[in-house]
């Protein structure tokens, strides 16, 4: 427990500061104050006893050096049940400061703030208050440590109800508190620096920066406890900075199932709706109007697309607003709406919508991807590359036709999509059949067919890894397929190009794996 006599309060975010402050006061406490902070107690009648006439020192070098002084640190740093650290400062005549108040320069506002140069941002590196931060933070025995305004009130009524003191919970409360409000504030300084300076694709240490947007209902199921967490310098479009219009709060599936379809759409320029379910493409189309983009989609496998998440790269129109709502949706996204949409959408009371706010591309530098594990963090570039028609080698003795090339060429945008082992069917711009997430190749291909039915007849088959095995070449035969575009370079490559002429398919190798794990 420690008995408040003496506090420094130094803040950069002022909420809330003045009625702290004055809540202080009226008990007794002394109170040491810094630059704005001090001129804004004074000018609120609120003594405090500014840093300078502590150290002796002004604050100097354009207030680069104020707090950071033996003065104020010992102060804060000595532990209380250590007699000789309290002799010492009996003899340097140093006072103990029992609580620092202490937020730090807006380093993230001032990146994100329009106009912002680099030396505006190197200025709003906050020095001397991390270092408080970490000292009284070390010290929380002694000190109570305060950077977050929500602490205000519960703790004025703490102290006011226990004698002037703060409790040993409450203390380690604030220490946590405080070490990781340092923390998160270094890690946005690394992770902007290293997307602006940074030229090592993997730095030797990573710092992640996120901050929590909002607690979810719960995870992937009801039993698991779950919150969104966003990067706040994120560029480009994603869910995080997109708009949301209406229905229920997302859930932690709505925002896997969102970022999918996201990543689907950057890869096709004319106008294209894909249907996901569990991140999986159940529905993709492109077409000349959005909403025959969407009415082609949601067909290619309608029953799977009960309850699904839509993304389409145009606006929302009337008409295509009109299909949807025809169905059970979950979530839907699109870059924007017209007021006529939004209108028919809104009828549903809970259908969540959100809109982008900009274009629906590829940037121009892909984030890395990341997957946690037990004890570690995976970290790899984006598969991201772009495949045109003299990229593909023909390994057949058939040529493939120009309309097969292009419904190729779309049945591999989508592919890379899909759960491995992955397979898709595709009729010019559109999937007839999707095979997801089986052990076996061949199972994808069998359960693509059964979903394409006749319209596998005369379709391109696209495989996001190479074929072990003839199997699934004779299963696509069977459906009907006519062209096969898969990344080639297994063992038994004679074997399945064999099969692929004994069936008189066209057949083209990516020289790519496009795994999805």
């Amino acid at each position: 427990m420690v008995k408040i006599e003496r506090a420094l309060i130094s803040v950069s975010n002022k909420t809330g500061i003045v009625e702290f402050a004055a809540g202080l006061k009226q008990m007794g406490v002394e109170l040491i104050s810094t630059g704005g902070t001090a001129s804004m107690l004074k000018k609120n009648d609120i003594e405090a006893v500014e840093i300078s006439q502590v150290t002796g020192f002004p604050e100097m070098l354009d207030g680069r050096v104020k707090t950071l002084h033996p003065l104020i640190h010992a102060g804060i740093l000595a532990r209380r049940d250590l007699p000789e650290h309290m002799n010492t400062l009996k003899e340097r005549n140093i006072k103990k400061i029992d609580m620092v108040v202490v937020n730090l320069y807006p380093f993230k506002e001032t990146v994100l703030k329009q106009g912002s140069t680099f030396e505006d941002i190197i200025e709003n590196i906050d020095i001397g208050g991390p270092s408080m931060i970490r000292a009284a933070a070390k010290n929380y025995h002694s000190v109570a440590v305060v950077t977050n305004p929500a602490r205000y009130g519960p703790i004025l009524e703490e102290i006011r109800s226990s004698g002037g003191n703060v409790g040993p919970e409450t203390l380690k409360e604030l220490m946590l508190e405080a070490y990781r409000s340092t923390a998160f504030y270094d890690s946005m300084i690394s992770s902007y620096l290293g997307k602006v300076l940074g030229s090592e694709l993997f730095p030797p240490t990573m710092s992640l920066g996120f901050e929590k947007d909002m607690d979810l209902r719960y995870g992937e199921n009801p039993n698991q406890s779950a919150a969104f967490y966003t990067d706040p310098f994120a560029t480009g479009v994603c869910i995080s900075k997109s708009e949301r219009l209406h229905g229920k709060e997302l859930s932690f599936n709505n925002i896997l199932d969102l970022e999918a379809a996201l990543e689907i759409l950057r890869d096709f320029e004319r106008p294209t709706s894909c249907v996901l379910k569990h991140t999986n493409p159940c529905g993709i189309a492109s077409a000349d109007t959005i909403s025959e983009a969407f009415v082609v989609a949601y067909n290619v496998d309608p029953i799977a697309a009960f309850g699904c998440v839509i993304g389409v790269n145009r606006e929302m129109d009337d008409a295509t607003a009109t299909e949807i709502s025809k169905h059970f949706v979950e979530a839907v996204i699109a870059p924007s709406y017209s007021p006529g949409a939004l209108e028919i959408l809104m009828k549903k009371k809970n259908i969540r919508i959100l809109r982008t706010n900009a274009p629906i591309t590829r940037d121009e530098r892909p984030e890395m991807k990341m997957k946690k594990i037990k004890g570690g963090l995976l970290v790899q570039t984006s598969e991201y590359i772009k495949l045109r028609p003299e990229n593909l080698k023909v390994v057949t003795k058939r040529q493939p036709t120009e309309d097969e090339i292009k419904s190729m060429l779309f049945a591999w945008k989508v592919v890379k999509h899909v759960w491995s082992n992955a397979i898709v069917y595709a009729k010019g711009e559109r999937a007839v059949g999707i095979g997801a997430g089986q052990m076996s190749r061949v199972d994808s291909s069998m359960i693509a067919a059964s979903k394409a039915k006749e319209n596998a007849r005369g379709s391109v088959m696209a495989s996001d890894a190479f074929f072990p095995f003839r199997d699934g070449v004779d299963e696509a035969a069977k459906a009907g397929v006519a062209a096969i575009i898969q990344p080639g370079g297994s063992v038994k490559d004679e074997e399945v190009i064999q099969a692929a002429n004994e069936h008189n398919m066209a057949m083209v190798f990516t020289g790519t794996r496009v795994f999805r794990h």
